[in-house]
């Protein structure tokens, strides 16, 4: 008796398919992710294209890219990480594009009034903000209060975090009175307010700059960059706060 069929019909049941799917790994701001996660499920359904997104502040995000972290698309919180990666060659050259706009604010737990700036920084014992001289939504915050006069009042009270969705954490969960974040991280947490905005003149326009990385030149990452900037993802970036700037 014989088993040799059999058995060669068990291994390649249990040997698995290789999956003929394309694949992108999409590097984004932490301050992406609730847009970019329903945007990435209604791209996948159309395309059956995978997109593989891993957020965080676009600083720690570079540096990983600058160490040769695999990538094929890079999505910015402020066009100075951007800048970096294209002066170490990183870029795949006409590919950057400024995608989305954003604002800036202060919030609050949930079910606290709004006030002026300048009170509620006075008043607040602490202040979650990503970290100041690094992350793109806290270097804007130290701006914006810098410009105000407010940064030396505000600064022994700082709580930084490692990104603005953790400040937003932090103002969520009752950690901290008061939080610097992005108009649409407000919108994406119920459990906080927008007690203040920003005025515009306070910090540099908020863009969001994304590029294919050197090396990962493909059709499929081009294929989503161009429908970033179409109708279809406007939509849902526009829904989630932000504003979209490119014109497709």
């Amino acid at each position: 008796m014989t088993f040799a069929k059999p058995l060669a019909l068990l291994v390649a049941l249990l040997v698995p398919v290789a999956s003929s799917a394309a694949e992108l790994t999409i590097f984004a701001a932490a301050s992406l992710k609730t847009a970019l996660d329903e945007a990435a499920e209604v791209y996948q359904t159309e395309t059956a294209v995978n997109l593989r997104l891993s957020y965080a502040g676009s600083s720690a995000l570079a540096r990983q890219i600058s160490f040769g972290a695999p990538t094929d698309i890079f999505i910015s919180a402020n066009i100075g990480w951007m800048d970096h990666l294209e002066a170490e060659g990183l870029l795949v050259p006409d590919t950057r594009t400024d995608l989305l706009g954003n604002s800036l604010v202060l919030i609050a737990p949930k079910g606290q009034t709004a006030g002026d700036i300048p009170t509620l920084v006075q008043n607040a014992e602490r202040i979650a903000m990503a970290l100041v001289d690094a992350v793109p939504a806290g270097i804007y915050g130290k701006t914006a209060l810098t410009d105000l006069n407010l940064w030396e009042t505000a600064a022994p009270k700082v709580v930084q975090a490692d990104n603005v969705r953790a400040a937003l954490a932090l103002v969520a969960l009752g950690e901290a009175p008061l939080g610097v974040v992005y108009g649409t991280d407000a919108l994406a947490e119920p459990k906080v307010t927008i007690v203040a905005q920003f005025p515009p003149h306070s910090h540099t326009a908020i863009r969001y700059p994304a590029a294919l990385i050197d090396g990962r030149d493909t059709q499929e990452g081009r294929a989503f960059l161009t429908w970033l900037g179409q109708d279809a993802a406007k939509d849902i970036f526009s829904k989630h706060g932000f504003t979209p700037l490119r014109d497709e």
